[in-house]
């Protein structure tokens, strides 16, 4: 992949937050620095980063967000609020049961558990 200094900035800005920016939280953050960019040019340079390995896309709903976080790992999404929070947990044990039952290889797992984070119970 050729340099690309905006490129560079997206990719900084989605290693700058937990938070699962969507493309548009993205594009406002990086609009201060270069004002002319387009939405479009953000888009097309999230989605060369995903696919360089850089960065991955999770949806929620029909809405894409972006996480550099390239670990295995799942999120909680609260209702309320919307945080998309990381947890990890071991999932060898969830490949080896369902290689066992159903004699089907996991290449990645996502699992999103939805309900309320600690601000609003």
């Amino acid at each position: 992949m050729r340099y690309s200094h905006q490129r560079e900035l997206i990719k900084q800005v989605v290693y700058s937050t937990n938070s699962h920016p969507t493309a548009d939280w993205i594009y406002d953050q990086v609009k201060s620095s270069v004002p002319n960019i387009s939405l479009g040019t953000v888009y097309r340079n999230l989605k060369q980063l995903n696919n360089e390995g850089y960065i991955r896309t999770i949806y929620d709903g029909s809405i894409a967000r972006y996480d550099w976080n390239m670990d295995s790992h799942y999120h909680l999404k609260c209702n309320t609020c919307g945080d998309l929070i990381d947890f990890q947990l071991p999932n060898d044990d969830l490949k080896k049961t369902v290689k066992r039952k159903f004699d089907f290889k996991v290449l990645d797992v996502e699992i999103t558990l939805i309900g309320k984070c600690n601000k609003h119970n």
